[in-house]
């Protein structure tokens, strides 16, 4: 894999930001669910190609991968609410007194991120593992049903991996700084979250095999 390879999306992202910066914060503000959509739907798929090309060393787009672009983008709007819900009702719960923290930017920011994660976040990604392992049968020449898809999906290291791991040691730090962050850029950084860890999770899997 080329250095260019991980430079590219940052580069046409910068630019793009940086020619409509106005427009993109005015769209954020009015357009919750929309630019939630777009977002998701835009950067979150791209660090599967990213992650594709690291693999396997050449550009191929995974099966399904408009049904994947959809169903990120679904997730978007869905992650666009979860930020709101979560930052006013914790400010509501700091400002109660129910838990010690209220004015402190950086206790609050922890606060939500923890309270987002250790609910919403392992049912998202759940349910992107479901939607992934359905397009994944699909595309094998068979006519999965909700019931195929959920028994496919590799629960015991989506629990020990993914929530026990994951969740505390990335998602959490990492949101906690997402959400120090003035609110109409949150969304575009927790894509970009996505597009990191997948890029992580490939290198830490290649190390093994380097070793060799």
């Amino acid at each position: 894999m080329k250095k260019f390879d991980l430079l590219w999306p940052l580069a046409v992202a910068a630019i793009v930001f940086g020619i409509t910066r106005q427009a993109f914060v005015e769209f954020a503000g009015n357009h919750l669910y929309l630019s939630g959509f777009i977002k998701f739907g835009l950067l979150a798929p791209m660090g599967e190609l990213l992650v594709i090309r690291m693999t396997r060393g050449d550009w191929k787009l995974p099966s399904g991968f408009i049904f994947r672009v959809i169903i990120w983008g679904v997730l978007g709007m869905g992650i666009a609410l979860a930020f709101k819900l979560f930052e006013y009702g914790t400010l509501a719960v700091l400002e109660k007194g129910f838990v010690y923290g209220q004015g402190n930017k950086i206790i609050t920011a922890l606060c939500i991120s923890t309270f987002m994660n250790l609910s919403f976040g392992p049912i998202m990604m759940g349910t992107h593992k479901i939607t992934d392992k359905f397009i994944d049968l699909k595309y094998e020449a068979k006519k999965p049903s909700l019931k195929d898809a959920v028994k496919g999906v590799d629960w015991s290291g989506f629990i020990n991996f993914v929530v026990f791991k994951t969740v505390p040691f990335f998602w959490i730090p990492a949101h906690t700084i997402v959400f120090l962050l003035p609110g109409e850029y949150r969304l575009v950084v927790a894509a970009l979250l996505s597009i990191a860890l997948g890029i992580l999770l490939t290198l830490a899997n290649k190390k093994p095999k380097t070793a060799k």
